[in-house]
């Protein structure tokens, strides 16, 4: 059995693939003939950050095909499918441990992998720790399914780099309170909150489509400054980005809040609280803005609400906004919420766009309470 790399000249093997088998836990359970070319169009299944293989048996048969995203980053994703006449088979098991053993050949040095699953899921659940991936996150009602109007918890699986090369299964430790302050007492806060125009939540799935287009407009705009934003979006990588968002929400490892206008529902932005430490806490605010919304004040705005939340709900004693010394958009809002410029770290990274040196301007606000 091996992956075979899929090439833009077998697009009709796939559509057909794609097409004609029932894909019961995933979203799109029958997508559509359109819905596949527009992916292969836009870069969903061959493009910088995403490959595709098929999975072949020793007659060498299509059994299956398998999607990576976020190869440019330390942690790629993936999606496993096997088709139905091939279900059941141990074709999974095998398929999923060549995978991981190519992501963890890459000469990039991969930290881990990753993979999310409906909860009731089972030979999928059986197949990532078959292969000795462990359960790290169950998220209630997370897992949107249009056709049923209802939602699934979902469930994250992962291995790391270290316990597939020494093959081992290192279980996750629940019990990890700090012994000398327990910072899980803010973990308890609420996932919504509003501004006077805003309405600042966090990610859904069906949130997607907007997201989409916002930064398909805007990504000329965000270019400079946004190393994510350097190729054009694909429905397929916005809406797993959104489901990592969701899911490392729930871990409490990033806090991503998508902005809307309360009156007429539209999607203004991204607002989040990153590079988190708990033990402090301190948070590291990051933003951006449809071009469409930019120099309204909704940032701003946002801003604003997020420092409150972050001081009166999470109890954060240390705040920070880093932002290239050229960017004077995001500086300015950094300002008008009265952070302080506490230095200016010369040459501490490359541009997104070009690639150029840059400097860094960090801002600060701390609490007044110690």
């Amino acid at each position: 059995m091996r992956l075979k790399e899929w090439t833009m000249e077998e697009q009709e093997p796939l559509i057909h693939f794609m097409t004609k088998n029932e894909w019961p836990y995933h979203v799109q359970s029958h997508p559509g003939r359109e819905l596949i070319e527009r992916t292969i169009e836009e870069g969903g299944y061959e493009s910088d950050d995403v490959k595709t293989f098929w999975i072949e048996n020793d007659e060498e048969q299509k059994v299956g095909m398998v999607q990576l995203y976020d190869l440019q980053d330390d942690i790629p994703v993936f999606d496993l499918r096997i088709a139905e006449q091939w279900r059941g088979l141990g074709y999974g098991k095998i398929a999923l441990h060549l995978l991981t053993k190519f992501i963890f050949d890459l000469p990039t040095k991969k930290i881990r992998l990753e993979g999310h699953t409906r909860q009731d899921n089972v030979p999928m659940r059986k197949t990532f720790e078959s292969v000795g991936f462990v359960k790290e996150a169950h998220f209630r009602d997370a897992w949107y399914m249009p056709k049923e109007d209802a939602y699934y918890d979902a469930v994250t699986y992962g291995i790391t780099r270290e316990d597939f090369l020494e093959e081992k299964t290192t279980p996750v430790s629940w019990n990890d309170e700090h012994e000398e302050f327990d910072y899980k007492k803010y973990w308890n806060f609420p996932s919504q909150f509003e501004t006077s125009r805003l309405l600042v939540r966090i990610p859904e799935e069906q949130d997607t489509e907007k997201v989409y287009e916002a930064i398909k407009r805007s990504v000329a705009f965000l270019k400079p400054y946004m190393t994510w934003a350097q190729k054009k979006p694909t429905h397929e990588n916005v809406q797993e980005n959104i489901r990592r968002a969701i899911a490392r929400f729930m871990n409490r490892e990033e806090l991503r809040f998508h902005l809307f206008d309360k009156q007429s529902n539209e999607f203004i932005g991204c607002l989040g609280l990153q590079h988190i430490d708990w033990t402090i806490p301190k948070f590291e605010i990051g933003y951006w803005i449809d071009e469409r919304y930019s120099g309204q004040g909704y940032m701003t705005e946002a801003v604003h609400s997020m420092t409150l939340f972050a001081f009166e709900d999470l109890g954060a004693n240390r705040l920070e906004i880093r932002c290239d010394r050229d960017n004077i958009r995001s500086r300015a809002i950094a300002e008008k919420n009265n952070f302080e410029l506490e230095g200016i770290l010369k040459q501490d990274s490359r541009k997104a766009s070009t690639g150029q040196l840059r400097d860094t301007c960090v801002y600060a606000k701390i609490s007044s309470i110690n």
